[in-house]
C-alpha cells in the first residue's frame, strides 16, 4: 500500500473518536500540516470527510451510507456456514443458525449431525418464540420495552413441564440470558431434546444472529452437552469478527 493511501486511511480511525482539527490530525500522522490538509481534501471531495464550521473534521455522510450499505450486503448465511460445519465436524452433532426477521426467528442454515438419531427442523422453518435457545438470545438483545410489549403478547403452550409458563418468567429468563450472553433449552420444547446456544454479533454489538447445537438425550445428556458451550461460543465469536470485519476468513490450509 502507498504511503499516501496509507496516511489517508489512518486519518478515518481518528476521526471514528470524535472530531480533530487540522493539527490533531497532522500530529497524529506524523505528518507536516500541508500533507494533512491535502489528504483530508481529498477525502472531503469523495465524502469520507467533512469540515465542520469550527474547521474541524469528521467523518463525512458518504462514508456512514457506504458502510450501512455494505452491512445490509453481507450474507451472515454465507458467512458463518464453513464455521458451522466445522463445529459440526468437530462435535457431530446438529448444529443451526437463526435469525428475527418479522417477529419470527426462523432456522437460516442448518448442518445434520452425524448420528442416526436426526432433528425434525428445518431452513426456513420458524421455532418456539418462548423456549427455543435461539429465540432467547434474538429476543433477549431486544430494547427492554420491546421486550416487554413482546412478551405480553405472546402465548406460552406448555410442551413439557419446562415450558416457559407466562410472560414473567419469559422476561426472567431473557434477563438472565442477556446477562450470561449465552442461552440452553434442556427439554423446554421436546422432552429428549436438548439444544444450547450463542450469538453472533455485529459491529455495534447487537446480536444479527443466534447459532446453536442440539442433541437428543439418547444421544448426548444436558450436562454432555453444556461442557460444549465454550467451543460453541468461540465459534460464534469467530463468525462474529469475521461479519463486523474485524477478523477475516482464514485461507484453507
Amino acid at each position: 500500500m502507498s504511503q499516501t493511501v496509507d496516511r489517508a486511511l489512518s486519518i478515518l480511525p481518528l476521526l471514528a473518536e470524535g472530531p480533530a482539527d487540522l493539527g490533531q490530525v497532522a500530529e497524529r500522522l506524523g505528518v507536516h500540516k500541508s500533507t494533512a490538509l491535502r489528504l483530508l481534501r481529498t477525502l472531503h471531495e469523495h465524502g469520507m470527510v467533512y469540515r465542520q464550521s469550527d474547521q474541524r473534521y469528521r467523518l463525512g455522510a458518504r462514508l456512514i451510507a457506504l458502510a450501512q450499505e455494505a452491512m445490509e450486503n453481507l450474507d451472515i448465511r454465507e458467512i458463518a456456514h464453513p464455521h458451522l460445519v466445522r463445529l459440526n465436524e468437530s462435535c457431530g452433532h446438529t448444529v443451526h443458525l437463526a435469525v428475527y426477521e418479522d417477529d419470527e426467528v426462523l432456522y437460516i442454515d442448518k448442518v445434520e449431525s452425524r448420528y442416526p438419531v436426526r432433528m425434525y427442523s428445518r431452513i426456513g422453518k420458524p421455532v418456539a418464540l418462548t423456549v427455543a435457545a435461539v429465540a432467547k438470545l434474538l429476543l433477549a438483545d431486544l430494547p427492554e420495552a420491546e421486550r416487554r410489549a413482546l412478551a405480553g403478547t405472546l402465548e406460552y403452550p406448555l410442551y413439557t413441564a419446562r415450558s416457559t409458563p407466562d410472560a414473567p418468567a419469559f422476561l426472567e429468563e431473557l434477563a438472565r440470558v442477556r446477562e450470561q450472553g449465552w442461552a440452553v433449552d434442556l427439554g423446554g420444547h421436546e422432552e429428549s431434546i436438548n439444544c444450547i446456544a450463542a450469538p453472533v454479533r455485529g459491529a455495534d454489538g447487537r446480536v444479527v444472529a443466534a447459532m446453536s447445537v442440539s442433541a437428543p438425550n439418547v444421544v448426548v445428556t444436558a450436562e454432555e452437552l453444556l461442557t460444549l458451550l465454550p467451543q460453541l461460543r468461540r465459534t460464534a465469536d469467530a463468525v462474529s469478527g469475521e461479519y463486523s470485519g474485524r477478523t477475516t476468513a482464514k485461507e484453507p490450509a
